[in-house]
């Protein structure tokens, strides 16, 4: 097992929740809801990247910092 570089938290309105799930390059966590998947993803390789997937028709991949100025209404959205 390599270095440890990002851990990962889940948490429900159950009482339910997973911490410290240890990651070396990537952690993803996908929720099943209405028929369809929405999957987030992080990437700590090079720079902190953030993959958002709601099904296979709609994606947002890009830097952390990029999120954060999506979400802030910074940058237009696809």
């Amino acid at each position: 097992m390599g270095e440890i570089r990002l851990t990962a938290e889940v948490r429900t309105d159950y009482d339910c929740e997973v911490l410290g799930l240890p990651a070396a390059r990537w952690a993803e966590a996908v929720f099943h809801a209405g028929g369809g998947e929405i999957a987030l993803e992080v990437s700590v390789e090079q720079d902190v990247i953030v993959a958002l997937m709601v099904g296979e028709e709609a994606a947002w991949k890009g830097t952390l910092a990029g999120l954060k100025k999506l979400l802030r209404g910074e940058i237009p959205a696809r």
